[in-house]
């Protein structure tokens, strides 16, 4: 996800002004543009300056093109006439089938490391059984992952966040990338004023580890994680677009141990 936000045009702009605002905020020239989706640099001057409308299949490519977020480019459908052409199906529906599958496959597949989807809003929408263990083995209640909210329990007092050795760290990592996505999302932004800011920035060592890990008390000791992150690729959904599955990958060889043991002792394990 880009660190800035995409700029928004006055509600009342053109769809080409507003194209031309996301290109140039693209730093890309009408050349270059024009070469990545095919359409000629003339056409596509003509659709910035208004004297050519763009069909919805160039719209889409250009917006495509763009990296655009779903939600902002039904505005421009709707700038240039047309219905907004994305939606956002709740991921319960036949049509998300696959979708579902893929996500049950992708955690089922993780164990014997913790795996969780997240929403939009940061909500856990599932969780596999090694994230279950996880919980078990911090002191929560092993049967609380699914349906939290991932940030809340990271930055309110009694939550995961209090069983992470470098919280703070962690904490800053979370509000900062919560505040960049809250820019376009209001809801977000609603919860972000409800929760606590970190007290203050995590020291910098004088060595920096390739990436930050996740390090957790737990009753065997420190475990260390780290954090990546699954999305769909291609989304024509702004739910898809919103989903990620984030994969807490076993950082050392006691983490791992561990992890695998304790997952090991579930009953009927997946």
């Amino acid at each position: 996800m880009s660190s800035q936000p995409f700029p928004r045009a006055h509600p009342d702009a053109s769809a080409g002004a507003q194209l031309r605002l996301l290109r140039r905020q693209a730093k890309l020239s009408q050349l270059e543009l024009a070469l990545i989706t095919g359409i000629s640099q003339r056409h596509l001057s003509c659709i910035e300056t208004g004297r050519a409308k763009p069909g919805p299949g160039t719209l889409h490519n250009l917006l495509t093109a763009l990296q655009v977020p779903l939600a902002q480019s039904n505005s421009l459908f709707l700038a240039a006439g047309y219905a907004p052409r994305y939606e956002a199906t709740p991921l319960a529906c036949a049509s998300m089938e696959a979708i579902r599958e893929a996500i049950s496959h992708v955690l089922q597949a993780n164990n014997p490391a913790p795996a969780i989807v997240l929403g939009s809003h940061w909500e856990v929408l599932a969780a596999n059984a090694s994230t279950q263990v996880l919980f078990d083995l911090v002191g929560l209640n092993p049967d609380a992952a699914t349906g939290l909210n991932l940030l809340t329990t990271l930055l309110q007092p009694g939550g995961l966040g209090d069983h992470l050795i470098n919280a703070e760290e962690i904490r800053t990592v979370a509000w900062q990338r919560a505040s960049r996505e809250a820019l376009g999302n209001p809801a977000l932004a609603t919860l972000l004023a409800s929760l606590p800011a970190p007290q203050s920035p995590p020291s910098l060592a004088d060595e920096l580890p390739p990436l930050v890990l996740t390090r957790v008390n737990s009753r065997q000791g420190e475990l260390s994680f780290l954090s990546t992150f699954t999305t769909f690729g291609m989304p024509l959904d702004i739910t898809v677009t919103s989903l990620r599955i984030e994969h807490l990958i076993p950082a050392d060889a006691h983490s791992w141990q561990v992890m695998t043991a304790a997952y090991e002792q579930l009953p009927g394990k997946p």
